[in-house]
């Protein structure tokens, strides 16, 4: 793991050091976060933060291949862990950001009690995917009208439902534009909907990757109140205030060139798009920020 994670950052600090969608994606995102910021210190975070990805892609590999004693022996701490206790029947909803190794965040889940994972089916490698996240015992959910009944039964029974809060979902499927470091970002209503339905507690877990391939810790926190509200965007507003507080314990490891503000309200400025040099990224994330006179 040490020789992968340093060749992941070395790649990492490749793709920071020539112009592309995915570093200028970062650093849009980055200033939306801390606009008041220099930018060299937003080009600075953008740069550790391509070089953290870089031991994501790399370090994915060995957590999904080897058996789930030895990834879990990576485990050097989990904060919160009551969190995940719950009394018998009752079920926890359970979400985990694009933070650190997210895949073990979910392999850790999975050896807490019985789990139903919700995932998108991918193109390529989809069998690999669904081997490694299912070896710990976790059943896993397609992003289907039949996954979510499977989650909803998960839930009915008393167990764990892992979910990725930070993804854009489709436009047919329910959603509203809600906050986001003070920008609308469209976000799922899942989480609001599985909630009221089952009654079940809604958490926040990662795994936060630790300094000079020390290992993992993992965080579980408190969702903050709102998240059940029958108003749509108060719930959609807790959960990415949720996402805010997980970011907010270790910003370098989230995935920031994802493209998560893709989809804009109607007559709001596009954000992915453009030059590809650093100025006119944070140009555009600052004029998105700057209230309108």
């Amino acid at each position: 793991m040490p020789i992968l994670q340093r060749a992941g950052a070395v790649v990492g600090g490749l793709i920071a050091l020539v112009p592309n969608r995915q570093r200028r994606n970062a650093l849009i995102n980055l200033t939306l976060y801390a606009p008041d910021r220099p930018a060299s210190a937003l080009v600075r975070m953008r740069d550790r933060s391509l070089r953290e990805l870089g031991k994501t892609l790399f370090e994915t590999a060995p957590l999904w291949l080897r058996p789930p004693a030895e990834a879990l022996a990576l485990i050097r701490e989990v904060r919160g862990s009551e969190l995940l206790e719950r009394a018998p029947g009752q079920g926890l909803i359970v979400l985990s950001p694009h933070i650190g190794a997210w895949e073990l965040a979910g392999l850790y889940l999975s050896t807490r009690g019985p789990t139903a994972i919700f995932y998108k089916p991918q193109r390529l490698l989809d069998e690999l995917i669904v081997d490694a996240r299912k070896r710990a015992g976790a059943r896993l959910a397609p992003i289907t009208a039949r996954g979510i009944r499977v989650l909803l039964s998960a839930l009915e029974r008393g167990e764990f439902v892992g979910i990725l809060p930070d993804q854009e979902p489709r436009e047919d499927k329910g959603a509203v534009f809600a906050p986001l470091f003070g920008v609308p970002a469209y976000t799922m209503l899942l989480v609001n909907r599985l909630a009221r339905r089952s009654g079940a507690a809604v958490i926040f877990m990662f795994a936060e990757r630790l300094p000079r391939a020390g290992g993992y810790r993992i965080h579980c926190l408190k969702a903050p109140p709102g998240i059940e509200s029958e108003d749509d965007v108060s719930a959609a507003s807790a959960l990415n205030q949720g996402i805010e507080q997980c970011i907010a314990l270790c910003p370098e490891q989230y995935l920031w060139s994802y493209r998560r503000f893709r989809r804009r309200p109607l007559a709001g400025r596009k954000l992915y798009t453009g030059s590809l040099r650093d100025a006119s990224a944070i140009e555009i994330a600052r004029r998105i920020k700057k209230p309108r006179s």
